[in-house]
């Protein structure tokens, strides 16, 4: 094998392209976690379709929001299950709504992770 008299280095120029063409390196930081909370439940019920996953109570996602942020990650993404829904998705938008409620007893408990509503409207 022969040696390289030169190495190229052109990929290592800046800071920002080495950056760019750096291995992949995935941290607890990296990862958003999905968090689904119902209006319409007492206690943590599975979702069938996606295991290890379930839909949480107003409390159950304060707490599983808790962990996450002690684990290392820095966001979640919540999605709402209202309790009924309406033509005009009132509950997307009421200030007492699934999400709203979650949302602010999330950011009073941890407010330094970042909380992520879903804007689909399916659910409402």
């Amino acid at each position: 094998m022969r040696k390289l008299v030169h190495r190229p280095r052109r990929l290592r120029r800046s800071p920002a392209l080495r950056n760019l063409v750096r291995e992949t390196n995935l941290t607890a930081h990296d990862f958003v976690l999905p968090l689904f909370v119902s209006d319409k439940i007492d206690k943590r019920r599975p979702i069938e379709s996606m295991p290890g996953v379930s839909q949480l109570t107003a409390d159950e996602v304060v707490d599983e929001a808790q962990r996450a942020q002690d684990l290392g990650l820095q966001a979640v993404l919540l999605f709402g299950i209202p309790d009924q829904k309406d033509e005009q998705a009132s509950g997307a938008y009421a200030e007492n709504g699934v999400i709203q409620k979650a949302l602010r007893a999330i950011k009073k408990k941890c407010p330094e992770l970042i909380a992520i509503t879903d804007v689909c409207l399916c659910e409402y």
